[in-house]
């Protein structure tokens, strides 16, 4: 046998261990890459392994990684196979499974693709500081801002019934041009209580729960006066969650997204 055949056999049956989570029903595959395991560049295993039907199954990919001065660092990956912009229900996952590995003990500083994140786990719930939000785009009828990924906020009326995956669709595609952006439907139930259903770009179709569309609808609300409350919960598809800020001169700081962080399984497949 030539070692060509050697090492098409040994890189053939890699078995990849792999933790499946989920945060408000925001489902991930993540994998602990601290010894460099996982081909980073496969865009298609990557989708692979995301696929419902032909892999494991989630909205998204995450990786945790070795970083030389903070407790780790995450890198994410839509269903679609590319490197994406932060997650924030990601985030929260990601702090839940680092405790697992015994990595921090409750707080943890790490990095992801938008900078510098701390995050604090307390009574079965992960707090993730979100990145600073400078500025907000009010239209006639939405808003658009950036929390770490780029968010269309729009209010709707019977949300129940709304046609989040074609009109997400059609907005996500037609004012944002190639990039384009997560698109958020709203509406609301009290002064501090809004629906929420999202249409996230790279998965191409509404997901149960976005950590960055909550916290954009969050800041959005009061941005525009829908809201006095700096505390905001969020009711999403997949449970709730609540956003804290601190309105400034210059924007909103201090913005935590809170909610829970749950372990489904562990597991391993071929790649």
């Amino acid at each position: 046998m030539s070692l060509a055949e050697m090492a098409f056999i040994i890189f053939a049956i890699v078995e990849l261990t792999f933790y499946k989570y989920q945060g408000t029903g925001n489902d991930f595959v993540i994998i602990d890459n601290r010894q460099n395991v996982f081909f980073k560049n496969d865009t298609k295993l990557v989708a692979r392994l995301c696929d419902r039907k032909y892999g494991i199954g989630a909205d998204g990919l995450i990786l945790l990684e070795n970083h030389n001065a903070l407790d780790f660092n995450m890198v994410y990956y839509n269903a679609d196979g590319n490197e994406s912009s932060m997650c924030g229900n990601g985030g929260r996952c990601i702090v839940h499974f680092a405790a697992f590995l015994g990595l921090i003990n409750g707080k943890t500083k790490f990095e992801a693709i938008d900078g510098l994140h701390t995050a604090e786990i307390l009574n079965g719930e992960v707090s993730l500081q979100m990145a600073n939000v400078t500025e907000i785009s009010n239209n006639q009828n939405f808003s658009f801002l950036n929390t770490g990924s780029p968010h269309h906020v729009q209010m709707v009326t019977d949300i129940d019934n709304f046609g989040v995956f074609s009109e997400g669709k059609k907005i996500r595609n037609s004012i944002y041009g190639n990039e384009g952006s997560n698109v958020n439907f709203v509406e609301q139930e009290r002064n501090d209580v809004f629906k929420v259903r999202t249409y996230e770009r790279g998965v191409e179709d509404e997901t149960l729960s976005c950590g960055t569309g909550v916290t954009a609808v969050a800041l959005a609300m009061f941005a525009t006066g829908k809201t006095t409350a700096k505390e905001v919960t969020l009711k999403t598809p997949g449970g709730l969650l609540k956003v804290s800020f601190n309105p400034t001169e210059n924007g909103y700081n201090n913005v935590m997204l809170t909610g829970p962080a749950t372990q489904v399984f562990k597991g391993t497949i071929t790649i």
